[in-house]
C-alpha cells in the first residue's frame, strides 16, 4: 500500500504558494479570520473542481467522510458549509484572481514549445464567450430578459499551445460579444481567431494596426470589390485566395487597407 503523500497534495505542489501567501498580505485576506483561512478556503474549492463536486453540501459531506486526510492535504480550518459560504461570500476576489493570473503565466512558460496543428511559430488565440444562465432571485444584479431571467456572460481568449485561457473578461449577459475587443490588449505578431460576432472593421483594424493578424468569418451581405486573386490548388480545398477592399460608405473608413478572403471547403 502506499504510504506517501496524497494525489491532490502532490498536484496542489506544482501552485507558487510564496506567491498567494504573498497575495493575502497584499489585500489582508485573512485579517480577522479565526480558523478557515484563504488558503482552506481554496485547497476545498479546487479540490471541489478537481473531483466534480457540485454544491457546498456535497463538498463538506465528501470531504469530512476523509476527516482524518485532511491535514495531509493542507487543509487546517474546519470543514462546514457555513464556513465556506461566508468565505466565498466575503473573500476578497482580487486574491485569486492574481493567483490565477500567476499559474497562467507559469503554464504558458511550460507550454510555450509544444507544437501545434500547424506549422506556426507565432501564438494562435481563439476568442469567444458563452452565456452562463443565474438564478435572478440569487443574482439580482445581473438581469438579462424580462423573462424572469438573470446571467453574465464570460468573455475567454484561450492560447492554442496547451489551451490555456490568457484572457478572461466576465461581463452582463447583455453585452455583446464584439465590446470585448476594446478591452482586449492585442499582442503584436499573435493570430487572433473569432467567429462572424466579432465583425466589426473599426476594431479589426485597431488589431492590424497593433501589426497582429485575425481571422474570421464574413458575414453574406458583406459589400466589397475583388482586387487580386492568387493562385489555389482546389484539391486542397481552397476554392479562391483574393485581396479585397471595402465599397460601404463607413467601411471604407473604418477599414481603408486591403483584406485577404479565403473560401475554403473541407474536403
Amino acid at each position: 500500500m502506499y504510504a506517501g503523500k496524497l494525489v491532490f497534495a502532490q498536484v496542489m505542489e506544482f501552485a507558487s504558494w510564496h506567491t498567494f501567501r504573498r497575495l493575502i498580505k497584499k489585500h489582508r485576506g485573512d485579517f480577522n479570520v479565526r480558523s478557515f483561512s484563504c488558503l482552506d478556503q481554496f485547497l476545498c474549492m479546487a479540490f471541489a473542481q478537481l473531483t466534480y463536486r457540485e454544491s457546498l453540501r456535497d463538498i463538506e459531506a465528501c470531504l469530512r467522510a476523509q476527516a482524518s486526510k485532511l491535514y495531509h492535504l493542507g487543509i487546517r480550518g474546519n470543514i462546514s458549509r457555513s464556513a465556506l459560504a461566508d468565505a466565498n461570500e466575503t473573500r476578497d476576489w482580487r486574491i485569486y484572481y492574481e493567483f490565477a493570473q500567476a499559474l497562467i503565466v507559469i503554464a504558458r512558460r511550460l507550454y510555450a514549445d509544444e507544437p501545434l496543428a500547424v506549422d506556426l511559430a507565432n501564438t494562435i488565440y481563439a476568442l469567444d464567450a458563452t452565456t452562463i444562465d443565474l438564478c435572478l432571485s440569487l443574482f439580482p444584479w445581473a438581469p438579462f430578459r424580462h423573462t424572469k431571467k438573470a446571467a453574465i456572460k464570460l468573455h475567454t481568449l484561450l492560447d492554442l499551445r496547451g489551451a490555456i485561457p490568457s484572457f478572461i473578461h466576465i461581463s452582463d449577459g447583455k453585452l455583446h460579444d464584439v465590446n470585448v475587443l476594446d478591452i482586449l490588449v492585442p499582442e503584436a505578431g499573435a493570430f487572433y481567431v473569432m467567429d462572424r460576432g466579432y465583425l466589426d472593421f473599426e476594431r479589426l483594424f485597431r488589431l492590424h494596426q497593433a501589426k497582429c493578424y485575425f481571422v474570421t468569418r464574413a458575414k453574406w451581405n458583406m459589400d466589397a470589390r475583388r482586387v487580386y486573386s492568387a493562385t489555389t490548388d482546389r484539391s486542397k480545398g481552397v476554392i479562391c485566395d483574393q485581396t479585397i477592399a471595402l465599397n460601404g460608405f463607413y467601411s471604407q473608413q473604418h477599414y481603408p487597407e486591403h483584406l485577404r478572403r479565403v473560401r475554403f471547403k473541407d474536403l
